[in-house]
């Protein structure tokens, strides 16, 4: 029986908190629906989220496509296939890594203070300032960063992009011998604009997520500092893992009748 009570109230816990989620997402997009934007706040939440991410973002990429072009030049020329390296590398970087480990970053970096500045502002009741003022949270808080992050996640994700590549075709030449010009041919023939796009449409998904989880585990942090520290902890676990979870049906959707 006590299994049946704990898998019970796991369920209960997960469609709750599904719930709330969707209900904090519906009045968040009804907000911006009717163009209730604060264009200041959103421009600055820009540069918090987005601007601020670019370095780690360009590291974890730049590196990603180096180590993937090392495992694979050499054993491509060994087998007389050293023109597919490029093509190779560009294509699980526009659509896979790019967005999805630009998302991983973020949603580590981002997703945490997000979770930590409005589960803050909960234990302070500054949340319940503004509900007496006529305020609503949603506007205040949520709409700001739930743009910043949409328009900014997919321009980090072309950023990976092009530092994968270019990591990539520098050590596919420094290590295999492998010029610059075959390298491009291959990406050119590989990949195209629908396959780049495709792969901004996961990082906006992606971008909503974490803009999501954030406000919400902020929002519904209770017991004071040890409250925050949960809080933050459980946006960044869920964000992650609803990152993966999207990243495969969005790869299914986009992709799967795909033929490369």
């Amino acid at each position: 029986m006590k299994v049946l009570e704990d898998l019970g109230k796991g369920t209960t816990d997960v469609l709750e908190y599904a719930g709330g989620l969707t209900e904090l997402g519906g009045e968040t997009l009804s907000f911006i629906a009717k163009a209730r934007i604060r264009l200041r706040e959103t421009v600055i939440q820009s540069y918090l989220l987005g601007v601020q991410s670019l370095i780690i973002v360009l590291l974890t990429s730049l590196f990603t496509g180096m180590v993937f072009s090392l495992e694979s030049a050499a054993q491509a020329v060994r087998y007389g296939v050293g023109n597919l390296v490029g093509g190779a590398v560009a294509y699980t970087s526009v659509r896979e890594l790019g967005p999805m480990l630009s998302a991983v970053v973020v949603a580590g970096r981002v997703g945490a203070a997000i979770a930590a500045e409005l589960g803050s502002m909960v234990i302070t009741e500054q949340i319940e300032a503004l509900q007496s003022l006529g305020l609503a949270p949603a506007r205040f808080l949520v709409v700001p960063r739930l743009l910043a992050l949409v328009v900014m996640l997919p321009l980090l994700a072309i950023f990976a992009d092009v530092v994968s590549i270019v990591g990539g075709m520098w050590i596919a030449q420094t290590y295999a011998h492998i010029s610059y010009e075959t390298f491009l041919s291959s990406v050119r023939q590989t990949i195209g604009f629908d396959d780049v796009t495709r792969g901004l449409i996961k990082s906006v998904v992606f971008g909503i997520i974490i803009a999501l989880i954030g406000s919400y585990q902020g929002l519904r942090t209770r017991g004071g500092a040890a409250g925050v520290g949960v809080s933050t902890t459980g946006a960044v676990v869920i964000s992650i893992i609803l990152i993966f979870i999207s990243n495969f049906v969005l790869s299914y959707i986009l992709f799967g009748g795909a033929t490369g």
